[in-house]
């Protein structure tokens, strides 16, 4: 079986990770499954690249506002790159062959990017899978954007399925972005997507030593690419409070604000790192985290138990704060707007996230959510690659290789 995964990556690395969740889910279930990733990431190896699975690098894109976006290191316009990216991908479809294409969140890409791979593999007889995250940003803006681009219409015309990494009692985008009955037809619920990548990391990438008499609390903006003021914040707010007090501002971060950030870090007495590979592990041995409210970071914290204080982004998409919120009625994390955020807030925001059970913000966590989505969600491909090429009925699960 083999598979070509898309991810468009305007913004941080969130794209990527749930599909690389997803491969490392597919190839587990079916060893001898092919997945390539179209990615515009870079470098990409340090999210760890599952067994089976290989990288297509696409010209680096930067977004800049909604559906504006320009080139990430290429000095050409965003036309040349759209058209690059689009030659590439049509050109894997044809030689690659795969028996399912995969795109994560934007059904046909930049600039229709992907809408050329895509015709070329329906024409082949292949299949295609759109996979959305749980919140996309507020109906209201889905539901224009949408209807201008007139996608409830287009993407039951290009594809066999949906697939929505959440639960349907947390955030029903069936419900809310009103999707149309064809579209509802081939949508499959998955629940949330866990990268358990199964690379060991070394112990360089681990999180420094500190006094172990003391409460640790890690900050972090995810691929850094617009948390400075979050993590800037977050230093002042622990300055001299009593805790152990690390930073990791991303792989994303510009080179300027990093080194920046490293020496207000160093006069704060906190330890700073621009990037620990496998971050998530790592929630389990910190006491509590500040983060913004991006879908891989909060939905790995919950899972850990991990007493939480999100500082969600609202510019230009406000889908961080609508999970956040969401997150927040179940008593999973603790809410900080960012109109809110200062130094004070945020200082006693973390002293009552400290105060928190992390037993029992890991047992709400597993009575309020679903953490199978990658597994489901490869299911669901491998079940459309079968030898028959048949499309099973929304939600049907096939057998396992190998199972009795």
């Amino acid at each position: 079986m083999r598979f070509l995964f898309y991810s468009h990556d305007g913004v941080g690395l969130g794209h990527t990770r749930r599909n690389l969740a997803v491969a490392d889910a597919v190839t587990r279930l079916h060893p001898d499954a092919a997945v390539l990733l179209a990615t515009g990431v870079q470098p990409i190896s340090f999210l760890g690249i599952p067994p089976g699975v290989d990288v297509l690098k696409l010209p680096g894109i930067r977004k800049i506002h909604n559906d504006v976006y320009v080139g990430r290191r290429l000095p050409i316009s965003l036309a040349e790159h759209v058209a690059v990216r689009s030659a590439i991908l049509r050109a894997t479809v044809e030689s690659f062959r795969p028996d399912v294409l995969l795109a994560d969140k934007h059904p046909f890409g930049v600039g229709n990017e992907l809408l050329p791979a895509i015709e070329a593999q329906r024409k082949r007889g292949g299949r295609t899978v759109l996979g959305l995250r749980d919140i996309i940003d507020h109906p209201r803006t889905v539901v224009s954007e949408w209807t201008r681009q007139d996608l409830q219409r287009r993407i039951p015309q290009h594809y066999d399925r949906v697939l929505v990494y959440g639960c349907r009692d947390v955030f029903n985008p069936v419900v809310e972005y009103g999707f149309s009955a064809a579209m509802t037809e081939k949508t499959v619920f998955c629940g949330y997507v866990v990268n358990r990548t199964r690379r060991r990391w070394r112990s360089a990438d681990a999180l420094p030593a500190l006094s172990a008499d003391r409460p640790t609390v890690l900050g972090t903006a995810g691929g850094g690419q617009d948390g400075i003021g979050v993590l800037d914040c977050f230093l002042e707010a622990c300055a001299d409070a009593g805790w152990n007090a690390i930073v990791v501002s991303g792989p994303q971060t510009h080179e300027g604000d990093r080194r920046a950030l490293e020496k207000r870090a160093l006069e704060a007495g906190a330890a700073f790192r621009s990037f620990l590979p496998g971050l998530a592990q790592w929630f389990g041995k910190v006491d509590a985290l500040v983060s913004m409210g991006g879908y891989n970071t909060l939905v790995e914290a919950v899972l850990s138990g991990t007493p939480t204080i999100c500082v969600p982004r609202v510019v230009p998409r406000t889908e961080q704060l609508f999970r956040a919120q969401a997150f927040a009625r179940l008593g999973l994390l603790r809410l900080l707007p960012p109109e809110q955020l200062d130094p004070t807030s945020l200082r006693r925001e973390i002293a009552a996230a400290l105060d928190s059970s992390r037993d029992e913000l890991k047992q709400r966590a597993r009575s309020a959510l679903t953490f199978d989505g990658a597994i489901k969600a490869g299911l669901e491909l491998i079940g459309l690659a079968g030898p028959a090429q048949k499309v099973l009925p929304r939600g049907a699960t096939p057998a396992l290789p190998g199972a009795a």
